[in-house]
């Protein structure tokens, strides 16, 4: 915009030089009124919340209504030169830098010309009125409307001049940075964009600032990523290989197992025979110990007989003592006879002799009897001593008996862990040899990782990061 834009204005406004005589004969009415016109204005911006935010304190109002006191003056001078133009470009400049909408600066021109019209209107007399004097009191009151309007339209667009050209910086400034971002540069931070856009700035860096972490730290794990997948891929190899040699391992562990199976089996099996063998000979040590006690108690019976079988001969020994007596009796009787006697004598000697021959025979009985009893005694006691001999044996045989039993249980509880562990053992290497493949299917898959870290490694390293943050540690230092 420049004065002859204005003179163009004037021209539309058909603000000739006749009215402008009239704008600057109201000035003595202007600068009576235009304090108490502003402070009504002023009053009005303070006591609404959107128009009050502009001003500090008192001190900035009074300032304001200094600076808006002299732009009036200098307005009804009637006098739109390049002094004039300089006020309404400042005042217009202003507006758009604090962000003061058209909307409350038109209502402030609104209430301002409405005290200065009315000021315009006292000064009329009655009198001046019916002097016919009413046309120049209407061309003063329509010279004042049009500068009011005139000055209006001027700031307004000065503001929109002067929004458009914030605007246009900030595209400019946004422009430039949205092109370093697409060429991968997250350094620099935008600055400098005028105070409406500094909402617009505070996100764009936050943004910027939030993207530079991002990819900051996608580079790091991509390094991270691109060094543990090339660590994963190589354990994993490793491992491989481990998993299959102890698949071999556990193979060959499973086939002795399987041998050693076996021959617990046969051991169990000979056991198990061991133990019918043993529970038989138990049988016939149980035969031979119930037959040696048979044997002790026949002995004891015959024992007992011949003690009896001596009772007799002693019997009999005292009949033929008694017999013996009775013929030396019938021999002396005899003899006493004479001759008469002499045949009973014979009968009496023969009687003695063979009492004496009995005796003599149940002496021999006796020591036959005696010899065999001692036999028998004898043999009575070493029955017994066989018969203690078989117990002990019994004994002996029942914990060997009860030793096999145990070592049977024990080869059959054996062979069946062993079954149970080759089992075992073949599953582990069912198991050992999946994870194998698992293991090979995830050092694949780490090779892909690697390889896919490595590709985003090279895309972040599209982007530049670091000098921003450089400068932000300068700028805190």
């Amino acid at each position: 915009m420049s004065v002859t834009d204005i003179d163009a204005r004037l021209r539309f406004f058909e603000l000739s030089e006749r009215q402008r005589d009239a704008l600057r004969a109201s000035r003595p009415i202007v600068e009576r009124c235009i304090g108490s016109a502003l402070d009504r204005f002023y009053a009005r911006a303070r006591a609404t919340p959107e128009t009050a935010r502009f001003f500090r304190d008192a001190a900035h109002i009074a300032s304001a209504h200094a600076a808006q006191t002299r732009h009036w003056m200098h307005l009804i001078n009637g006098r739109f030169d390049a002094d004039y133009y300089d006020s309404v470009r400042r005042i217009g400049a202003v507006h758009a830098r604090i962000g003061l909408e058209p909307r409350w600066y038109i209502g402030a021109y609104s209430l301002v010309l409405e005290e200065v019209i009315r000021a315009v209107d006292r000064a009329a007399s009655p009198w001046k009125r019916l002097l016919g004097q009413r046309a120049a009191r209407s061309e003063m009151v329509a010279a004042l409307t049009k500068a009011a309007l005139l000055d209006m339209e001027l700031s307004i667009s000065v503001y929109f001049d002067e929004a458009a050209a914030e605007r246009n910086r900030a595209i400019a400034t946004l422009d430039a940075a949205l092109a370093r971002l697409a060429d991968g540069d997250l350094a620099e931070d935008v600055a400098g964009l005028p105070s409406a856009f500094a909402s617009l700035e505070r996100s764009y860096n936050t943004t910027l600032a939030n993207l530079r972490g991002t990819i900051g730290s996608v580079v790091q794990a991509s390094g991270a990523i691109q060094g543990g997948s090339h660590d994963i891929a190589t354990a994993s190899e490793d491992l491989a290989r481990r998993m299959e040699s102890n698949a071999a391992a556990l193979e060959q562990t499973a086939a002795a197992l399987g041998q050693i199976e076996a021959r617990v089996r046969t051991t169990a099996s000979g056991a198990r025979e061991t133990l019918t063998i043993a529970g038989e000979a138990r049988t016939a040590m149980e035969q031979g110990k119930n037959g040696a006690s048979d044997a002790v108690q026949t002995m004891t019976v015959v024992h007992e007989s011949a003690r009896g079988i001596d009772t007799v001969i002693e019997g009999v020994d005292k009949i033929a003592f008694q017999t013996r007596v009775l013929a030396m009796n019938a021999a002396v009787e005899a003899g006493r006879a004479g001759e008469a006697g002499r045949g009973f004598a014979v009968v009496a000697d023969l009687v003695r002799a063979l009492a004496m021959r009995a005796e003599e025979e149940a002496r021999k009985a006796r020591e036959g009897l005696s010899a065999t009893q001692s036999e028998i005694e004898l043999a009575v006691g070493a029955v017994s001593r066989v018969d203690d001999v078989l117990n002990g044996v019994a004994t002996q045989f029942e914990r060997v008996h009860a030793l096999i039993a145990q070592m049977s249980d024990d080869n059959a509880a054996q062979s069946s862990a062993i079954s149970e562990i080759n089992t075992v053992v073949g599953t582990m290497d069912q198991a050992t040899q999946q994870n194998a493949s698992m293991i090979e299917q995830n050092t694949v898959s780490a090779r892909s990782l690697h390889g896919d870290a490595t590709r985003l490694a090279t895309q972040a390293a599209r982007f530049q990061v670091r000098q921003a943050a450089m400068r932000r540690a300068s700028g805190a230092r």
